[in-house]
């Protein structure tokens, strides 16, 4: 007999006329009860920690996250998710995981490629955003792809998703890399900066800050998923000599996210996830609508539905890489860089 239900025969041992006088037992009893019921569960919790860019904490890229912390999906998978802000750019995320400091961590897919290539251990382990919504912003005397001929567009560094998505929307649009001079700018902010000084012609800009500059005069010429909504901008990536040693962690690690991607897509959570958008942004209703509306369109491909990983975006990704030559070709295959082996057990994949 467990000392708990020993209390509760202790209790119940009482007559019926002294149960009055002893309704603070009873108070005691269940608080006892939660206590060694919360205790045991807290003893089978398992802490992750989770490495993503200390920029994005908070962000629209961070919503399949906030939507899994705010609904316990990592709790019900017994899953103490330790999230740990990495400052400075992506790649900085892969050196974490290959230093041990972090046992996962999301990560831009070409970034995580070239780690890879170069001789670390990271493997993508669950799809993140598939195609985030960028807007190829412009300047106000800018009115087809044709006037960008001679000018400076402002893109992210050359292998980054954002760039490959943009040249790959231009080539489509008729302009081609000789056409244009690209310079690397780093961060939504510091483009659209360049954009408002005049030195950048065109660029790329997520969301909301897309919004925000059309409202202040510069139009939108194109979204990038016009050239194909095919790609997978960000996984979520572990060691792979780590995760063959917690299989068991990272399929609930899988299953969770699974169930934030099923929340979100799910149109009947609409208010629910505007409202999410609404405080984790600091934006007005209105846009956070707008923000969300392309993510319950299924053509869009925003998001992926469970978080699988799909060997042909992958493909395309790299096969992007290969092209503006930030790999080498033949461009090797996806499968190098996945291991679908979590996805799998979970049910996802």
């Amino acid at each position: 007999m467990t000392f708990i239900s020993s209390l509760i025969l202790s209790f119940l041992s009482f007559h019926p006329l002294r149960l009055t006088a002893h309704v603070s037992r009873l108070t005691i009893v269940a608080l006892l009860c939660v206590n060694f019921i919360e205790a045991g569960h807290a003893a089978e919790m398992i802490t992750l920690r989770y490495g993503q860019n200390a920029a994005s904490t908070g962000s629209l890229s961070s919503l399949p996250l906030t939507v899994a912390e705010r609904k316990g999906f990592f709790v019900r998978e017994g899953i103490n998710l330790l999230v740990v802000p990495i400052p400075g750019g992506t790649d900085r995320i892969v050196a974490a995981l290959d230093k041990g400091e972090i046992d996962a961590g999301k990560n831009a897919t070409p970034y995580m490629i070239q780690a890879a290539l170069k001789g670390s251990d990271a493997v993508a382990i669950v799809a993140q955003t598939t195609n985030p919504v960028y807007s190829l912003i412009v300047r106000a005397e800018i009115k087809s792809f044709a006037d960008l001929k001679g000018k400076v567009l402002g893109l992210s560094t050359p292998g980054d998703t954002i760039t490959l998505a943009t040249v790959r929307l231009l080539a489509m649009k008729g302009v081609k890399a000789a056409d244009y001079r690209a310079k690397s700018v780093v961060g939504t902010g510091a483009r659209f900066d360049c954009l408002k000084s005049g030195e950048c012609a065109a660029v790329p800009m997520g969301q909301p800050e897309d919004l925000g500059a059309i409202k202040q005069g510069f139009p939108r010429l194109a979204f990038t998923y016009e050239a194909g909504a095919d790609l997978i901008f960000n996984v979520d990536m572990t060691r792979r000599a780590w995760g063959e040693k917690n299989q068991d962690t990272l399929v609930r690690f899988a299953r969770a996210f699974a169930a934030s991607y099923e929340f979100i897509n799910d149109p009947k959570n609409r208010g629910e996830v505007t409202n999410t958008i609404i405080e984790s942004l600091k934006v007005s209703e209105e846009i956070a609508r707008q923000i969300f509306a392309p993510y319950l369109e299924p053509d869009k491909n925003v998001l992926p539905r469970r978080g699988e990983l799909s060997l042909k975006a992958f493909n395309q990704v790299l096969q992007l890489m290969g092209e503006v030559g930030v790999i080498p070709t033949p461009v090797p295959a996806a499968e190098r860089f996945i291991d679908l082996r979590y996805l799998k057990a979970a049910g996802i994949q």
